[in-house]
């Protein structure tokens, strides 16, 4: 039972780590919305490393930001946050794997694998703290703006 129990949290921990990754690689963690427009002529999306647009000819434009100083803080904090994610993730997905009961990696000293597989949970909850800090963070900063009267940029 104990080894179901292992392998079931790899995968799970595994699963959280890949979409960490994909989540970051997104397009569209901002999108413009014009569903008051009579006229659409443009779709904008952007992420944590480029800002992207579509019109309604369907050509698609993307334009990495130019500098890393030049942005918010909030965004370099959620990029290093996610980058952070994911390399806990894989530290935890190693560990894991080293750690677990069924594997012969590491020898057959229980107490020490036992340890090793509780460090890897470590990791996998730490993996899923920054993922959800940096995503939040980055979805109030977006809600904030969106209901800011005052905020010039696009909503």
């Amino acid at each position: 039972m104990k080894d179901i129990i292992q392998v079931c949290g790899l995968c799970v921990g595994f699963l959280g780590c890949v979409c960490a990754a994909v989540s970051l690689q997104v397009r569209s963690w901002k999108e413009s919305s014009d569903e008051d427009s009579v006229i659409i002529t443009s779709n904008l999306y952007e992420n944590l490393w480029m800002s992207c647009a579509d019109d309604s000819t369907g050509i698609y434009n993307c334009w990495h930001f130019p500098s890393l100083f030049a942005l918010p803080g909030y965004i370099q904090a959620c990029r290093a946050l996610m980058i952070t994610s994911i390399v806990l993730g894989m530290f935890g997905l190693i560990f894991t794997l080293v750690g677990m009961q069924c594997s012969k990696i590491g020898g057959k000293n229980y107490i020490v694998k036992g340890r090793i597989a509780v460090l890897g949970g470590v990791f996998f909850i730490l993996q899923g703290v920054c993922t959800m800090i940096a995503v939040s963070w980055y979805a109030s900063n977006i809600t904030q703006q969106f209901f800011n009267p005052l905020y010039t940029g696009i909503k």
